[in-house]
């Protein structure tokens, strides 16, 4: 997202007769109609920003962790959203348990271009990992999303229960997502719980990479299958992720 200024000219008191004067005879401030380059929200060099936000997390970190462990996040909440703000105000982020650390925190883009980079530096300049903390820059997979159930409203939804129809064509995957609850579901509800699995299944950079039409099945489709065989199918395909990866099958 980017923000559009116009340029004003300061008033202050100069030969009329200048045509260069940025003022009109009355002294009353002009526009100038000219449109400046766009600003970008977010820092501009995404390496320095990184490395200010690891700074300032490390003189946070013991507040952090204290309430934390008190179970009072809400102690920390402003002070971590201005922190991450300060990366890039677009990006999205969560504290959650970790697969081998304590706690992770995850920084996610939603696989916004303009945005990426940031989380690609903030990851990159991420302090090693140790018992406490984990990092991670995209959301990352459930390490088995047969084990969850997702309350939607009035309505417990096990994703055990769900079974996907995929069909791979020209590097991009469509598939057909189906649970007997789903007519019990209004539109957004149903919208969430067919992506929900999806994302839970192979993580937001790994679905954003491989999945192309995304449809709700009313009925169970032919050759379903469930979600733990359609994680196998979609990493069977290669390109699973970089450095750090995506957390499909982020437990050991």
């Amino acid at each position: 997202m980017m923000r559009w200024f116009r340029r004003r000219q300061r008033s202050t008191p100069t030969d009329p007769t200048d045509p260069t004067d940025p003022t009109d005879p009355a002294g009353t401030e002009v526009v100038d109609p000219r449109t400046p380059w766009p600003q970008p929200d977010g820092p501009e060099d995404p390496e320095v920003a990184a490395s200010e936000f690891w700074r300032r997390w490390a003189e946070l970190l013991p507040e952090i962790s204290a309430a934390l462990g008190e179970g009072k996040v809400q102690r920390v909440e402003h002070a971590l959203c201005e922190l991450v703000a300060a990366l890039h105000p677009d990006l999205q982020f969560s504290i959650e348990r970790g697969a081998r650390a304590v706690y992770a925190l995850v920084l996610s883009s939603r696989e916004d271009p303009a945005v990426r980079p940031y989380t690609d530096a903030w990851i990159a300049a991420a302090p090693e990992p140790d018992a406490m903390w984990e990092y991670h820059d995209s959301v990352p997979a459930v390490p088995d999303p047969s084990e969850v159930t997702v309350n939607v409203g009035e309505v417990r939804v096990a994703l055990a229960d769900v079974r996907v129809a995929a069909r791979v064509d020209a590097g991009s995957v469509d598939v057909s997502v189906h649970h007997p609850l789903l007519g019990e579901l209004d539109g957004n509800q149903r919208e969430t719980m067919t992506f929900l699995p999806l994302e839970a299944t192979l993580g937001e950079r790994l679905a954003a990479r491989w999945l192309r039409r995304v449809e709700v099945s009313v009925s169970e489709p032919a050759d379903a299958m469930t979600l733990l065989e359609f994680r196998t199918l979609v990493t069977g395909l290669g390109d699973t992720g970089g450095p750090h990866g995506d957390g499909v099958g982020v437990a050991d």
